[in-house]
Parts: C-alpha cells; sequence; structure tokens
C-alpha cells in the first residue's frame, strides 16, 4: 500500500523552509548550499502546486523563482506554461508566473504581455511588473528604478534577514537580468553579493 500523498500545505511550508534556507545560505557566502535548498523548494513549490485547489498559482511563482535562484528554471518554465497555457485571461498570479517563465524563455514580448495582466493586482504586483517590462526591454535605467522600489520594500521589513523568504523577488529578477548584461546598480541587505 502506498503512502498517502502529503498535504499541500505541508509541502508549501517545506518549500518556504528551503526557500528560506537558500536565502540565509546566500547571505552567508555559501553558493552550493544556496542552489541545493532553492532546487529543493522548487520541486517542493511544484509538488504543493499539483495537490493544492485550483488557482493556487502562487506555488508556481515560487518555483519558477526558487528555480531561477539555483541556476536554472528552463524546466520549471515550460512546466509553468503547460500548465497555464490554456489561459487566455490569466489572474495576476497567473500571469507573474507566465511572465517570470517567458523572461526565462528569452520571449520579451510575451513576459510584457503577461505584464500587462499582473497590473490588475495588489502594488506588489505592479512593481514586479515594472521589473518585468524594464527586463524585458534591456532598460538598465528602469531595471534600476523598479528594482529599487521592490528592496525599499523589503528593507522597511525587518524579517528580509532573518530567514523569512520575502527577498526571493529581488534575487530573482537580479539573476534574470545577468543574462541580459544588466547587473543591480543599487546596494542593500537584501542583495547580498553572489
Amino acid at each position: 500500500m502506498s503512502a498517502p500523498a502529503q498535504d499541500h500545505r505541508e509541502l508549501m511550508a517545506a518549500a518556504i523552509e528551503r526557500d528560506g534556507a537558500g536565502q540565509r545560505a546566500l547571505f552567508a557566502g555559501d553558493i552550493d548550499a544556496a542552489r541545493a535548498a532553492f532546487a529543493q523548494a522548487a520541486d517542493l513549490y511544484r509538488r504543493s502546486w499539483e495537490s493544492a485547489p485550483p488557482g493556487s498559482y502562487g506555488r508556481l511563482v515560487g518555483m519558477l523563482k526558487s528555480a531561477v535562484l539555483a541556476g536554472g528554471g528552463e524546466a520549471e518554465a515550460a512546466y509553468a506554461r503547460e500548465a497555464l497555457g490554456g489561459d487566455d485571461r490569466p489572474s495576476p498570479a497567473a500571469a507573474y508566473a507566465l511572465a517570470i517563465a517567458a523572461l526565462i524563455g528569452g520571449d520579451d514580448a510575451a513576459a510584457r504581455r503577461f505584464s500587462e495582466a499582473m497590473r490588475p493586482g495588489s502594488e506588489a504586483f505592479v512593481r514586479a511588473a515594472d521589473a518585468v517590462d524594464a527586463l524585458a526591454a534591456g532598460d538598465q535605467d528602469a531595471y534600476d528604478a523598479a528594482l529599487g522600489a521592490i528592496v525599499r520594500d523589503f528593507e522597511q521589513r525587518a524579517e528580509h534577514l532573518t530567514g523569512v523568504p520575502i527577498a526571493d523577488t529581488a534575487l530573482m529578477l537580479q539573476r534574470l537580468a545577468e543574462p541580459r548584461g544588466m547587473a543591480a546598480r543599487i546596494g542593500s541587505p537584501v542583495l547580498p553579493p553572489v
């Protein structure tokens, strides 16, 4: 007899813990440990998505962020596109996952299209959409402004240095900029040197 499927909430909690462990390892300068933790987080986020109620799109976003921070993302981007490909009018959270997947795949037109669908969401979605647009356009100044707004939000929260994984957006955007010849030109404790 097979073991019962692990509850999606337990998987999500484990994913968040691994995400936090990855961020703590980045702050400590242990890149190998960080990548291993982020890879584990990406797998746990995916498994949580697969067992969660419909519409739990944030789990796909978490999967993609962690995969990028683990040094990959291509397989996860394909997974997200397949999971969400039939959605002509995605919610802001689903659009966020699709925008990240598009950036990973180098489809800047799709990234900009999905960023527009992110904008009816919260202020955090709008800030992320600004960053997606800047990366898709290769606009360093707009990227700096968007990342700066995201970082300022994180800096206002004391948890960002205690392992709560809320800085993953800024870290992911930093990684997505690198293959585009862009780099964060701002200094912040939520952007450790990696």
